[in-house]
């Protein structure tokens, strides 16, 4: 579940990959909230990107207003209640506490449409400063999130006058995850886990 039409592969684009090169029967359903006409050419661009390797895959690209999601929750969560007919084995979300409003509320809609599954919370750096003490990591091997990174900059072009959509802004977040949990390449993604079945 992505906001925006680069939130899914910021927050978990390397645990994707990962999970996708160590299994070809995936069946993944990427879906994206908000998007322009040209931030949906991207969102789409960029799906294409992660999800090669996948054995099956739905992508989903709504066109609700960006920054405005609160004020739309109902039509949102609509969109919710069709994805009720997917039962996921994870779900990728965004953080619950992240400071950004849309990326709040989808979180909760995330819980309240997926009470059963294992839901993940991923984080977005931004200008906020949001970022907190994740409790599930992911360790990423070079290759890995090199072309994390990569595909991020060859799929979101409208984003790169942006100051903080710089390569190294993407390394130093995954770095710095990657030191956390003592990932043998040095470099992880990073979760928030509420609740966990085992």
């Amino acid at each position: 579940m992505g906001s925006h039409s680069d939130d899914i592969e910021i927050g978990c684009g390397g645990s994707i990959l990962r999970l996708l090169a160590s299994s070809q029967q995936l069946d993944i359903t990427w879906a994206v909230f908000s998007s322009s006409a040209e931030r949906k050419e991207e969102a789409c661009h960029s799906s294409e990107l992660f999800l090669s390797q996948a054995f099956r895959k739905e992508i989903i690209v709504s066109d609700f207003r960006d920054g405005f999601f609160p004020f739309e929750g109902a039509k949102i969560k609509d969109a919710f209640e069709g994805l009720k007919r997917v039962s996921p084995d994870v779900v990728f979300t965004h953080n619950r506490k992240d400071a950004h409003q849309d990326h709040r509320l989808l979180a909760e809609l995330t819980w309240n449409t997926f009470r059963n599954h294992l839901i993940l919370e991923y984080e977005i750096p931004k200008y906020d400063g949001d970022l907190g003490q994740p409790n599930i990591f992911v360790p990423l091997e070079q290759v890995i999130y090199e072309k994390k990174v990569s595909y991020l900059m060859e799929a979101f072009g409208t984003q790169h006058g942006k100051r903080w959509f710089e390569r190294e802004t993407f390394l130093a977040l995954m770095r710095l995850r990657g030191m956390e949990c003592n990932a043998p390449s040095g470099y992880a993604e990073a979760f928030y886990s509420r609740k966990l079945v085992i």
